[in-house]
């Protein structure tokens, strides 16, 4: 029996260290599938916005003629931040910067659409537009759901792939830092609206 003790304690030891590692990493691929599923849901939620300008847009160009410039500049934004591609497993800070920029004129070009429409009477009352534009409300609070959503989902995983010991195995493992959605640029000053 004596002859097989350190065979067994090495065992043990070897199987202990194992175990170790395995949580590691199966904690942080846990971690990391909440992150992707979160982005999934912000993504989701840009794109009910995006289909809704599409019919924002048609709904304000069948009931006035309007100022072209403020359309298209709807337009073009939307297809800005459509284009904007983002991998979750990879998210960087400037990749997320970049998404929120295009996002960002998205909200800033709508805002005008929204404030100029405000010269057409008919309009505000026709029934689709104001139907259209609860749904853009609500979208709205959607995205912001999903975002903050988002970075709850991204603190556990950044908090367990960033302490010690696991720190020294995460970057081994292909784990790294995931990005925050921070706020626009501009978001701290109040939103100038001119008619």
């Amino acid at each position: 029996m004596k002859r097989f003790l350190p065979w067994i304690i090495g065992a043990v030891v070897i199987f202990a260290f194992y175990s170790w590692f395995k949580g590691i990493n199966n904690t942080a691929v846990v971690l990391n599938q909440n992150v992707e599923q979160s982005w999934g849901d912000v993504q989701t939620a840009y794109q009910r916005r995006n289909d809704l300008i599409g019919n924002l847009v048609n709904t304000v160009k069948g009931a006035a003629e309007f100022e072209k410039s403020t359309l298209t500049a709807v337009i073009e934004a939307r297809s800005k931040a459509t284009s904007v591609k983002i991998d979750p497993a990879n998210i960087t800070a400037e990749q997320l910067a970049e998404f929120n920029k295009a996002q960002s004129g998205v909200s800033s070009s709508l805002s005008r659409l929204l404030v100029t429409v405000e010269a057409y009477p008919d309009l505000k009352a026709n029934q689709n537009f104001l139907k259209l534009q609860d749904e853009l409300a609500s979208t709205e609070n959607q995205i912001l759901t999903a975002r903050t959503r988002f970075n709850e989902a991204v603190k556990p995983y950044n908090s367990h792939i960033k302490t010690f010991p696991n720190s020294m195995f995460a970057g081994i493992f292909g784990f790294n830092e995931k990005a925050y959605f921070n706020a626009v640029e501009g978001a701290d000053r109040p939103v100038e609206v001119t008619f």
